[in-house]
């Protein structure tokens, strides 16, 4: 399977040529070209995006800065470029979402919801390419192109689609022009990513209904590509470099030294530690290219990887996380003459470290080659509101913006989303001479490529959420995005920021934060050296007691061993309530647990349970009053599985809304322990929500 990657990722990049014009192909081709990204563009071009973000805010650091009505319906200035036609008697009227003239494509597009229709016209045509619903074209574009093309909807999910994004990309040579019809009082969340070339000197061939058809071998071979990305070979003579080497408390190693030209191309390390959590944050790896007096890497070992803390398997485009600890980068790192990788423990514990490196031949252009840069920041102690801009990369220079990665630890004291939910801050991208950013968001989420604070755990080529412990989205939490169809180069300068902007106020919030980009040799930042105190690892307040706010507002939390008589332990960890979870585990063959829940007034509620997921964990199924209550996922199964090889997190179940008398309702949970020998059933709490 490498070998075969390997092949078809070298015709893939032989078949673009500088004499190609750009074509749907060509950038579908993109998406899994790693060798593009370290080479300013041959054509120079500009990432803009078209989103429903609050209209009021336009002044930097003025007073509507962080005004947040979008895309709920209701926005005190219309969220459109301009309103086409006045909303009718129904409410629908027309509006423009984006309308570019010159050479681009359009390279992402995303909702969490949005009504109506979306027409998008190319080139000045009088009828539209794409005329149909708006969700489709935001979350499916290419949808309405597959018939009889020979690719099939399965193969665009989790490749060409990711979560709720699309990256499909539609060129136009001359302009492109995107109209919605639609009521803006109902929900119209909306991104649209748009490549617009600066040059008149680019040749592009406009995006056709028949384009899937035409150029199915290629959306097949990268959809293969973007499905497996651990598939992908090395080059045919790439140089294996092994290591092995402990580290004493406060000591450097330096286990790789190689000459140029070349490139490192792929990269594998293992840390371990007494503490993996401390090893992992506190190890940080320092990779120099060219003798610059400042590293071009400089991260935590395991937040480089986008996961951070612990080992939290997932894999995408350019990193896999394994569940026995191995992580690997696939991302290019060139060098003219000399590449360094070194390693500081800045940890009160010996480390072990391991690692695999691959380089290879590949020369340098002293016109256009640049090196890859990932330098980790952390700011400890945040307290919010008020609401503040987070700064990923300010930089100065020639570049390209590749990826970013938030990992958090939330103090936040709820049990719901509602009530935990620390992202709806928007990024704000600067680029070169900007006034007001070329990226203006609609929330942390949205630009992250999900949408509803989502709790659940998920990984995409381009995007996911390897880490949330819960319950909703409170304690550490990791989101990552790259950038490989929708990178931002810039000529002279980046600022690159992502609002912290919580439902709820929080204390002692502590925010890491990667930003991947390429750089020309000149390229300056605001990187400070990373310290002992940087790289603390953050607690969770304790004892975390839940607390009935926002979407939990009127609850009451009940401890499950105060509940039931039957025998149970209680497990210490910061994660759980009290700082305790109950665990019990049957004694003997069909033997339930009990908890017996008192409901003072007669009335409407649900009933949901504060559940531990780890890998001694099993499945579990709950009745209430001997009824099945909507327990399972999507309020229509029995049955939840608390698995977690590698992880712990604390989950609430869901529940239908019921009608319960006074007096006491009894809880039956089920459990099956899928062979596990030391498996048991972690319970944290009993939720009772009025309805």
């Amino acid at each position: 399977m490498h070998y075969l990657f390997t092949i078809s990722l070298l015709a893939i990049l032989a078949s673009t040529t500088t004499a190609e014009p750009v074509t749907t192909a060509t950038l579908i081709h993109e998406m899994v070209d790693f060798e593009r990204l370290c080479e300013t563009p041959e054509h120079a071009y500009k990432t803009i995006q078209f989103t429903s973000y609050d209209r009021r805010s336009q002044v930097p650091g003025g007073p509507h800065w962080f005004e947040n009505s979008d895309g709920f319906g209701g926005a005190p200035i219309p969220p459109f470029e301009k309103v086409l036609k006045e909303p009718d008697a129904e409410g629908v009227g027309e509006y423009l979402l984006a309308d570019v003239e010159g050479p681009g494509a359009i390279v992402r597009t995303w909702t969490a919801n949005i009504n109506g229709t979306i027409r998008v016209y190319l080139d000045g045509a009088d009828k539209p390419i794409y005329d149909g619903p708006a969700e489709q074209f935001m979350h499916r574009p290419y949808e309405a192109f597959l018939e009889g093309s020979g690719v099939a909807a399965e193969t665009l999910r989790g490749t060409l689609y990711q979560r709720d994004a699309a990256y499909c990309p539609m060129p136009f040579a001359k302009r492109c022009r995107i109209e919605w019809i639609g009521d803006q009082k109902q929900l119209h969340f909306y991104y649209v990513q748009v490549r617009k070339y600066e040059g008149k000197d680019v040749e592009v061939k406009s995006f056709r209904a028949d384009d899937l058809k035409i150029h199915a071998d290629v959306v097949k071979e990268v959809s293969l590509i973007l499905a497996h990305p651990d598939g992908i070979g090395l080059s045919p003579d790439s140089k294996s470099h092994d290591f092995d080497l402990k580290l004493a408390p406060g000591a450097r190693s330096e286990p790789l030294r190689v000459e140029g030209p070349g490139a490192l191309e792929r990269l594998r390390l293992l840390v371990e530690g007494a503490d993996e959590r401390a090893a992992l944050r506190q190890t940080v790896m320092n990779v120099t290219c060219d003798g610059w007096s400042k590293a071009q890497v400089q991260s935590p070992v395991g937040d480089f990887f986008a996961a951070a803390p612990d080992v939290n398997p997932y894999v995408s485009l350019p990193f896999t996380v394994q569940d026995d600890g191995w992580m690997t980068s696939r991302y290019l790192m060139p060098y003219k003459e000399s590449l360094v990788v070194e390693f500081h423990n800045l940890g009160e514990q010996e480390v072990r470290i391991r690692g695999e490196a691959n380089t290879k031949a590949r020369d340098w252009n002293d016109d256009r080659t640049m090196h890859f840069y990932a330098r980790w920041r952390v700011t400890h102690g945040i307290a919010t509101p008020p609401a503040l801009d987070i700064p990923f990369l300010v930089a100065g220079g020639t570049g390209r913006y590749v990826g970013t990665a938030s990992l958090m630890m939330n103090t936040a004291l709820g049990t719901h989303q509602g009530g935990t939910w620390w992202g709806e801050g928007d990024e704000k991208v600067f680029v070169d001479d900007d006034k007001t950013p070329s990226w203006f968001g609609t929330g942390s989420e949205d630009y992250y490529n999900y949408a509803w604070s989502a709790e659940d755990i998920f990984a995409y080529p381009y995007c996911g959420q390897p880490r949330n412990d819960g319950p909703g989205n409170r304690g550490f939490v990791a989101n990552y995005r790259h950038h490989f169809l929708d990178d931002q180069p810039f000529e002279d300068r980046i600022a690159f920021y992502l609002e912290l902007l919580s439902y709820h106020p929080v204390e002692d919030f502590s925010y890491a934060r990667q930003a991947y980009h390429y750089g020309r040799p000149g390229i300056i930042d605001d990187h400070v050296t990373i310290t002992a105190e940087d790289v603390r690892i953050p607690r969770l307040p304790a004892p975390w007691v839940p607390n009935a706010q926002n979407a939990s507002a009127g609850a009451t939390y009940f401890e499950p061993e105060t509940l039931t008589a039957q025998p149970h332990q209680l497990e210490d960890g910061e994660v759980w309530s009290h700082g305790k979870l109950m665990a019990w585990r049957p004694q003997a063959d069909g033997e339930t647990l009990r908890l017996k829940l008192p409901v003072k007034k007669a009335g409407k509620y649900e009933v949901r349970i504060g559940l531990g997921f780890d890998g001694r964990s099993g499945a579990v199924r709950a009745t209430l009053d001997g009824e099945p209550f909507g327990f399972g996922v999507g309020a229509d199964r029995d049955e939840v599985d608390l698995y977690e090889g590698r992880r712990t997190m604390l989950r609430a179940s869901e529940s239908q809304q019921l009608e319960l008398s006074e007096g006491e309702h009894v809880i039956e949970l089920m459990f099956d322990d899928k062979g596990r020998e030391d498996a048991r059933l972690g319970v944290d709490f009993i939720w009772l929500q009025p309805r």
